[in-house]
């Protein structure tokens, strides 16, 4: 997969011209833009969180280490884009709730990716293949961010308790 394709004329087959091409100029679209545009499609999705387990795990290990988002990268987890002169083809790896149809999350997600991609960005979507590599539990995942956020306020308050005392000593 390149880094930058250009939509020109000698690459369209069909003779006619694309959302992409026009007679006032080419549009060129990075794969990191269809890639962010199909993660964030997916993930619109109720019950699918993007990347597999391993993948998810790593990425809330760093968030734990820098104390917040990965960034744009998370975006992106699970996300494998080849995009040619008019069409684009997509493999994303996802986990999936548990007690929830996979069948039908996966026809969500390939029916939204392919929507959102199409729409904003002007390729024809030939494929989404789906890999769900793992499944999640939301009651897990709840308690976990509810003893995430106690943990911070203790670690705020510790924070005013010793800046306080600091302050009384200058």
């Amino acid at each position: 997969m390149s880094e930058q394709r250009t939509q020109q004329g000698s690459g369209n087959q069909s003779g006619g011209r694309n959302a992409l091409q026009t007679d006032r100029g080419n549009t060129t679209i990075q794969d990191s833009v269809v890639s962010k545009i199909a993660g964030i499609a997916a993930g619109e999705v109720d019950g699918i969180r993007m990347g597999g387990g391993t993948s998810q795990t790593v990425g809330n290990l760093l968030s734990s280490v820098t104390g917040g988002s990965t960034g744009g990268g998370s975006r992106t987890q699970g996300v494998s884009v080849e995009v040619g002169q008019e069409e684009a083809a997509l493999d994303l790896t996802c986990t999936a709730e548990y007690g929830k149809s996979i069948p039908q999350l996966t026809e969500a997600v390939r029916r939204n990716v392919v929507n959102r991609v199409e729409s904003l960005v002007g390729l024809k979507v030939t494929e989404v293949n789906i890999t769900v590599g793992d499944i999640f539990f939301p009651q897990e995942e709840a308690e976990k961010e509810r003893q995430k956020q106690l943990q911070q306020q203790q670690k705020e308050q510790q924070q005013q308790d010793g800046g306080g005392s600091q302050s009384r000593v200058q």
